[in-house]
């Protein structure tokens, strides 16, 4: 994706600055088809063959690559040469839609498809939170600059074909021209999009056959009547793990996330020294049962293999799983974080402090989700970074001893030496909007605090079966 630099001036709390932003480039495009002007594309100025491909594709100009018989662009005078076979309408008549940069639609029609219409399909909601979550992770334009509009098309094994325009409408062109390009069918697929689904958007699927439409923000009322006319299940705010189904609801079966976490163990550090709190975090009450008695609760319900690391494992005795030591003594959290991941039987381990009590299933699950992208997964809270929140891969072992070996006990130290996948505090917040996630104690204030916003049982992790002692 191609932008700019431009100078800006930043101003923050009443203070201006000056500094650069990236911005992204808007590219007109003029088509010339058989000789004959035909209209002008607002889009971004990349992988222009499959853009226009894709547009005279779902215009029903073409149908294959045999009918396209020559395509050429010159970027200097933002140009397009087009030979398609047989000849276009005499007379045409564009209508303009909603698309960002004004989109063009040529036969758009009144009525989708019968067959389409009829044919049922099947999907299931964590294919569908899969395939979007892999699109978030491809789209870092949009992140870093923002201004860009983002689709991708795939089906239950995962995302087949990813496309970025600063035109919604746009995007699903370039999928429908990179498909032709790399022969892969579309019928019964599902599409997800970063923009607002109108209709030119479902015209456009229903041409492809597409099944299912779904998009981080909300469809048009016209676009839900296409939908239901098409057989076409709409969805929108598809969002962490939240989703609204506009049309055909049936063809969605709704799938629960309850099982364990494949390839990934959960460590729980127990080993601090508690110096601001003036006694052992892992022991205090809350709520008939010991803090790490809640944290373990919930690991164990996600994962199949939990550590404890703890010098003190006699203090855990009750709890089945492994305690293990430090590796290096009295060097604090990344020590702790070392010798979890290093006596993990798993490649990977999610890490957690024995004073967090309010662990969200649904953010691990996410955080969980990159664990292929990078050595280290961090969700990064309004606070900042979140370490003791945050999966770590073998691959961060001899980072994290390079520096214990140096003397260094910060876990940060190590992070620019591994590969890392930030998650950034908008996206958890979708997930855990309080953060509640990250909330620990550290001082007898935060405790006491803390034990007076708990009311009852289900704000922790703990089952009622397995409730002990009392406040």
């Amino acid at each position: 994706m191609e932008a700019t630099t431009q100078k800006i001036v930043r101003v923050v709390q009443g203070r201006s600055e000056r500094a650069e932003r990236r911005v992204v480039a808007e590219y007109p495009l003029r088509l010339r088809v058989n000789g004959r002007e035909l209209a002008t594309l607002v889009c971004s100025p990349h992988q222009l063959n499959f853009l226009l491909a894709g547009f005279f594709r779902l215009q029903g100009f073409i149908e294959t690559l045999d009918d396209l018989l020559a395509l050429g662009v010159c970027h200097d005078f933002g140009l397009a040469e087009l030979r398609i076979r047989g000849e276009l309408p005499a007379r045409l008549q564009p209508t303009l839609t909603s698309g960002c940069g004004t989109g063009i639609v040529y036969n758009l029609p009144r009525k989708l498809l019968a067959e389409t219409r009829q044919r049922q399909r099947s999907y299931r909601s964590a294919e569908l939170f899969r395939l979007m979550e892999e699109l978030n992770q491809r789209t870092e334009q949009y992140r870093s600059h923002g201004g860009i509009h983002s689709a991708a098309i795939g089906d239950g094994t995962g995302l087949l074909l990813c496309a970025e325009d600063i035109g919604r409408h746009n995007t699903l062109d370039r999928l429908a021209g990179e498909a032709l390009f790399c022969n892969i069918e579309l019928s019964d697929k599902m599409l997800v999009s970063s923009g607002r689904i109108s209709t030119e958007m479902v015209a456009k699927a229903a041409r492809l056959g597409i099944g299912l439409i779904a998009s981080r923000t909300s469809p048009t009322d016209r676009a839900i009547e296409l939908c239901e006319q098409a057989g076409i299940t709409l969805v929108g705010y598809l969002r962490g793990r939240g989703l609204e189904i506009f049309s055909h609801p049936r063809q969605l079966q709704i799938t629960g996330e309850t099982g364990r976490i494949p390839g990934v163990s959960g460590v729980i550090l127990a080993g601090g020294a508690s110096r601001r709190m003036g006694s052992d975090k892992a022991l205090l009450p809350i709520r008939g049962a010991r803090f790490i008695d809640h944290v373990y609760a919930r690991m164990a319900s996600l994962f199949d293999e939990v550590i404890i690391v703890t010098n003190a494992p006699e203090l855990f005795s009750d709890l089945a799983c492994r305690k293990v030591p430090d590796l290096y003594a009295a060097r604090g959290a990344l020590a702790g974080i070392h010798s979890g991941l290093a006596h993990a039987t798993s490649e990977q381990v999610f890490v957690v402090g024995c004073d967090m009590p309010f662990i969200s299933a649904r953010v691990v699950r996410h955080i969980c989700a990159r664990a292929a992208h990078g050595d280290l997964v961090i969700p990064h809270s309004s606070s900042g970074h979140e370490p003791l929140h945050a999966l770590y891969g073998k691959g961060c072992l001899p980072a994290m001893e390079q520096v214990l070996d140096a003397g260094h006990q910060r876990i940060m130290r190590f992070f620019d030496r591994v590969k890392m996948v930030e998650i950034s505090s908008d996206e958890l917040k979708e997930l855990d909007p309080e953060e509640k996630s990250f909330q620990n104690i550290n001082t007898p204030q935060d405790y006491f605090r803390l034990r007076g916003t708990v009311v009852d049982n289900q704000a922790l992790n703990l089952p009622a079966r397995q409730k002990r002692g009392s406040n």
